[in-house]
């Protein structure tokens, strides 16, 4: 039997490549997405044709109500679940000063609540496979911005969140987090203004997609490692 993954935000940019790296692998995928139907129906035949199930989610995660509906569908459809990939984000821009009571719970819900509901509607499941739940944080959540606020304060609990999960799901359950950089330009960021972010790094180049997958997979090779983050920014 095919081991089984679930990526939220798995239809498009660093999810997408995420959901690609492990149905490569030989993984079976559920495959979460809101607005992205287009990309996701293209991600879903493409992996059907080269033989893989792949069971679309569609639903907004800031919704506790669709999180349930998750969890019924996809164990309708599977009978294991061996790894979580919290993916799912929102992200906007906006001053800390001039962030309203709307915005930041929309950020907080999608970027934070989510990842734990999640987790908790899928507690039972990954422990009967010994699963592991990886969160995509950012480097946000590390090196905050003024500009990026609520963004940053959520990838930051993240992280915390991702300690305090492998405490609560051990020793069945590893969970574990990557913080990427500027493996993609932000939607919104022209092209000059993504070099200049990229030459602060001390390596002076953008990531890769690539390089969040490879980080993915070794996690998963990495059975004694737990509750950490790996940080993949250049910096």
């Amino acid at each position: 039997m095919s081991q089984v993954a679930l990526i939220t935000g798995g239809a498009v940019r660093v999810g997408r490549a995420i959901s690609l790296a492990l149905a490569d692998k030989g993984y079976d995928l559920a495959v979460s997405y809101n607005s992205s139907r287009e990309p996701a129906k293209d991600l879903q035949k493409s992996l059907e044709r080269e033989g893989r199930k792949v069971l679309l989610l569609e639903g907004d995660l800031s919704c506790p109500e669709t999180i349930k509906d998750f969890a019924n569908s996809f164990q309708n459809h599977f009978q294991r679940l061996d790894l979580l990939v919290n993916n799912a984000a929102n992200f906007f821009s906006t001053p800390l000063l001039d962030t309203d009571c709307d915005e930041w719970d929309k950020v907080m819900a999608v970027n934070l609540r989510a990842p734990h509901l999640l987790v908790k509607e899928f507690s039972n499941l990954l422990a009967e496979c010994s699963g592991s739940v990886i969160n995509i944080s950012d480097h946000l959540g590390l090196n905050p911005r003024v500009s990026y606020a609520h963004h940053s304060i959520a990838k930051a609990g993240l992280i915390s969140l991702t300690q305090i999960q492998a405490l609560a799901l051990a020793p069945r359950v590893r969970v574990n987090a990557i913080a990427p950089g500027l493996v993609l330009p932000p939607e919104g960021m022209d092209q000059e203004r993504y070099e200049k972010e990229v030459d602060k790094t001390l390596l002076k180049r953008a990531g890769t997609v690539d390089e969040v997958t490879q980080a993915i997979t070794f996690l998963l090779n990495s059975p004694s490692i737990t509750g950490q983050t790996i940080v993949v920014d250049g910096r």
